[in-house]
């Protein structure tokens, strides 16, 4: 008589998942994951730039821009670079330390193609190249006048070729 095997010796099978069936888990903290992401992105970009407090903000006047020029020059990689250099005043009497020009490009129509955030920098002519220094270190001083340059990489095509607006959107003073 021959002797059964009653010993679970044969391989057993593995069960696998029924294709197409999604991991709803993973989805889902993916999707609040990303949604958090977005929403952490928005918070940080609007707290960024804190508007300027009511005594910085009326000193804006005493800053006066003239003399303005506009030039293009072509950058190491081909690319356009736009300057606009001119001279500003603080008619006041307080020391300047830092100052943030808004430029609005508008098309042949008027209307508004660009608006950009740009820091004053003040133009040092003591070396071999004009060289734009940051007000922080070179603050401009009661009664001073000096030249400055303002740099845009990149102005759209739309733009009409004009002079932009230029306005003080922030200043910090001493």
């Amino acid at each position: 008589m021959a002797a059964e095997n009653t010993s679970n010796d044969s391989p057993r099978a593995f069960q696998r998942e029924p294709e197409g069936q999604t991991p709803w888990i993973a989805v889902i903290i993916a999707g609040i994951t990303i949604a958090a992401l977005v929403g952490l992105g928005i918070l940080l970009s609007r707290g960024a730039h804190p508007p300027p407090d009511g005594a910085s903000s009326a000193y804006a006047a005493q800053l006066k821009l003239g003399d303005l020029k506009m030039s293009e020059a072509q950058n190491f990689i081909g690319a356009t670079v736009t300057y606009i250099e001119g001279t500003v005043t603080n008619a006041g009497d307080k020391t300047v330390t830092g100052a943030t020009l808004e430029a609005t490009f508008t098309n042949s129509l008027g209307e508004i193609v660009q608006r950009e955030l740009l820091p004053l920098q003040i133009l040092d002519r003591s070396g071999p190249y004009p060289d734009a220094r940051d007000l922080r270190t070179t603050p401009l001083k009661p009664h001073e006048s000096r030249e400055f340059r303002l740099t845009l990489g990149h102005v759209s095509a739309d733009w009409n070729r004009q002079y932009p607006a230029m306005r003080v959107a922030r200043i910090s003073v001493q």
